[in-house]
């Protein structure tokens, strides 16, 4: 399975998550602890597309720095910043219950895993 097809993968289990268990009532989630999971869930999929574009570091876990320094297109580096704001701190952190958030966070890894796949020559 390539990282992109694995980054997908990531993707579609955070959409699961948040349509089987978040509970959507209205324009939000009722259940914090599933927007989390579905964010961080979303957020590690755009890390393992990113993986297939960046340079590994020798040695030490790889930061949110570590993506910033090596992404080097401004376009994506867009996408990258905003993704890490929505996925990893608004829904990932702070569990932020607006549908709208989520579905933005979803459509940037979209767009992120959409890129990388563009630039392997995927697509």
């Amino acid at each position: 399975m390539s990282q992109t097809e694995e980054a997908k993968r990531y993707l579609e289990n955070a959409r699961t998550i948040l349509s089987t268990k978040a509970e959507k009532e209205g324009g939000f989630y009722k259940d914090r602890k599933y927007v989390r999971m579905a964010g961080n869930t979303a957020y590690n999929g755009i890390l393992v597309a990113l993986d297939a574009i960046t340079p590994q570091p020798q040695k030490g876990r790889k930061s949110v720095e570590h993506y910033q320094r090596n992404i080097k297109d401004g376009k994506l580096m867009t996408l990258f910043n905003a993704a890490y704001d929505t996925l990893h701190l608004a829904m990932g952190y702070d569990g932020n219950l607006s549908v709208k958030i989520a579905q933005e966070g979803l459509l940037l890894s979209d767009k992120i895993i959409g890129y990388v796949e563009t630039r392997l020559g995927k697509n």
